[in-house]
């Protein structure tokens, strides 16, 4: 198989959530984390979850993972179950969780163990790919700990592409980032999705980069986790984090998130 046949392969993903909820049973006594979430992200979409800490948002991307199952509800990818963790779907989490007995393109072809078909060689050339997609073709061979903690995210989004999962679950990637390494990696994600159009689910709690990176932003609010209302952007990519267009539509979903909060408050 050639490059180009491996990359041709592997289309984006449509899922399906429909009716999901989750409770956790701790300590403190019983937390509800979805309640009846339904959501529907088409072939090639880049949708962003939005909302405070305890929504539901990092709940609902572990079902869609397989990680975690829910209590009612069904999860689907092009009509078939998820039941579990599988190679069609791939998850980068805010902490890199590189492997730092590898160097730079290891840990990119450790990620090339979940693809089978592929000879060393074809492994290679696709790890060598994907860093140049990310900018990191010069440092394949440095060390993890030599890298700044930008440079590691994009490793890790090298190792999360490389297998060519269908779907790309994102969970706040760049929360731990100064603000300008972050608006470096908005604009090299921008870039990577409009080349390779996978299907992205990305969770973040910082509006402006949710208005910055998806089609659409949905906002969820807390206890219990529910989707309260969605936003279409339609601004052209790649989009600036600092724009004015794109401003107004970070305070457009920050208006609508703050009035689902306060009125989630006054339910309580």
């Amino acid at each position: 198989m050639t490059l180009q046949q491996e990359l041709a392969t592997s289309p984006s993903a449509k899922l399906s959530v429909k009716d999901v909820s989750k409770t956790f049973h701790t300590r403190g006594g019983r937390v509800q984390a979805l309640d009846r979430i339904s959501l529907n992200v088409n072939e090639g979409e880049f949708v962003c979850l939005v909302g405070p800490s305890g929504c539901g948002k990092s709940t609902l991307l572990n079902i869609i993972a397989g990680l975690e199952t829910p209590d009612e509800g069904t999860v689907q990818t092009d009509g078939q179950p998820i039941l579990g963790p599988g190679r069609d779907r791939m998850v980068m989490f805010q902490e890199p969780a590189l492997f730092p007995w590898l160097d730079v393109f290891s840990n990119v072809m450790f990620g090339l163990k979940l693809k089978p078909g592929l000879s060393t060689a074809e492994r290679k050339e696709v790890a060598q790919y994907y860093l140049k997609l990310v900018g990191l073709e010069s440092f394949q061979h440095a060390n993890i700990h030599e890298l700044s903690g930008g440079m590691k995210q994009r490793v890790t989004l090298a190792r999360a592409m490389a297998p060519n999962p269908r779907v790309l679950l994102m969970d706040e990637p760049f929360a731990a980032l100064d603000a300008l390494t972050r608006e470096q990696l908005y604009g090299d994600l921008q870039r990577i999705w409009q080349e390779r159009r996978k299907t992205i689910i990305f969770v973040t709690h910082n509006v402006r980069e949710a208005a910055c990176l998806g089609d659409r932003v949905v906002l969820f609010s807390p206890h219990p986790g529910r989707i309260r209302e969605e936003f279409r952007v339609s601004l052209p990519r790649p989009r600036d984090i600092n724009s004015v267009d794109l401003a107004e539509h970070a305070t457009e979903i920050m208006r609508a998130l703050k009035g689902h909060l306060r009125n989630s408050e006054v339910q309580e």
